[in-house]
């Protein structure tokens, strides 16, 4: 049987035109186009940088980053750093800044777990269930967020004061002042054990990934959990143990007009923790089961021929799959999510939107102000997307 065989001219790459000096030449054309955009784009921003300084000049407005050496005199109900009005407003954008990512972060966590719980009853054969979550899902994405913020504050402001505080369990206060938790008076040892639960968690990760690797190549599989509960239990423990093992925990108690003690979450982070939480949940909710349905029938089929019950076909078959259909749009959600945090100027809470408007407004350097959220937004944003896009190559398929 012949074969045929290549040219080897025809696998050459065709020889490259001259480039002539003429309007008739289209790289001539694109080269000149792209100057002209590029050269009215650079006098634009020319012109509204020159114009913005003179006009400054004019109103002997300050310019430049100066004033975040400045006393800021601002004060900032709650912080997760140690701040006092005396210091200065860099110190104070820094406290709104770690606001904003405490709501951020638990709000991303909060959003995915509640999501994803309402995208799979969305589709689960309890007609009860399926309903009750179709109408979450409708309702909670057809009310405007602020409108949602401003109705969960408001039901936080309506609850009744620390001494007729309602309590779910022992030592939690639910009243008008926020939500009261007991907390561990946190000492070194706390933070030592923390620390080597944080090293046990990345060695387990590399003991996992080394298991697979040679469970490929000898076909015998390892146990990770016995590296597990050493790595992230038992050297914790033995770190804390060795370092005094201090356990003390600050319950809240009503003392006059308030409470005292314990762990505090203010009505304006629990607002709009809920209200984010919520409302983006209900948007993740959907993408988690167009996920789930992209994933062919047949799957669910096969996997449950083997003998896996619903939940191990949905964990071990289903989900690994419509990870590739999620992660995409989640992007999308967790940066809303970040975005609108800065709503919560609407309901009091001092994050960098709001800490940077009361600067803005004492110093009068607007633009400088304004500048400084854009940045800390920008970064924000793009960390959160290269995240996401290593993950989303990470869990790609991968073709032989």
């Amino acid at each position: 049987m012949s074969q045929s065989t290549t040219d080897p001219r025809m696998l050459r790459a065709p020889p490259k035109r001259p480039l002539r000096l003429s309007w008739s030449d289209e790289r001539v054309r694109g080269i000149v186009w792209q100057v002209l955009v590029v050269g009215l784009l650079g006098a634009v921003v020319w012109w509204l940088w020159s114009n913005t300084v003179h006009n400054l000049e004019v109103r002997r407005i300050a310019t430049g980053f100066g004033f975040l050496r400045r006393e800021a005199g601002l004060p900032i109900a709650e912080s997760l750093i140690e701040y006092n009005p005396t210091d200065t407003y860099l110190r104070a954008l820094m406290v709104g800044l770690l606001n904003t990512l405490k709501v951020a972060v638990v709000g991303i966590v909060l959003a995915t777990l509640l999501g994803t719980l309402v995208g799979i009853a969305r589709l689960s054969r309890n007609w009860l269930l399926a309903k009750l979550a179709a109408v979450y899902v409708e309702v909670i994405r057809d009310l405007p967020l602020l409108l949602q913020l401003l109705f969960w504050y408001a039901i936080l402001q309506s609850l009744p004061g620390p001494r007729q505080a309602m309590q779910p369990l022992s030592g939690i206060f639910l009243s008008n002042r926020g939500l009261k938790l007991p907390w561990v008076e946190w000492q070194d040892a706390h933070s030592f054990a923390l620390l080597a639960f944080l090293l046990g968690a990345v060695g387990t990760w590399l003991y996992r990934r080394t298991a697979l690797r040679k469970q490929m190549q000898d076909g015998q599989p390892r146990r990770v959990w016995p590296v597990a509960l050493g790595a992230m239990v038992a050297l914790p423990v033995l770190v804390w143990a060795a370092l005094g093992a201090p356990w003390t925990v600050d319950w809240p108690e009503l003392r006059g007009f308030n409470f005292r003690g314990g762990m505090t979450i203010s009505p304006e982070y629990f607002a709009l923790l809920l209200g984010l939480t919520l409302y983006t949940a209900g948007f993740i909710a959907e993408i988690v089961r167009a996920g789930i349905l992209a994933v062919p029938q047949g799957q669910w089929e096969a996997a449950q021929a083997l003998g896996l019950h619903p939940g191990q076909v949905l964990n071990r078959i289903v989900l690994p799959q419509a990870l590739r259909v999620i992660v995409p749009p989640m992007t999308s959600q967790y940066l809303n999510i970040t975005k609108n945090s800065s709503l919560a100027v609407a309901i009091g809470y001092q994050d960098i939107v709001s800490i940077a408007n009361t600067t803005l407004n004492q110093t009068g350097q607007a633009i400088e102000g304004i500048a400084i959220i854009m940045l800390v937004y920008l970064t924000i944003s793009l960390s959160i997307s290269l995240f996401m896009n290593w993950y989303n190559a990470r869990i790609a398929l991968v073709e032989r």
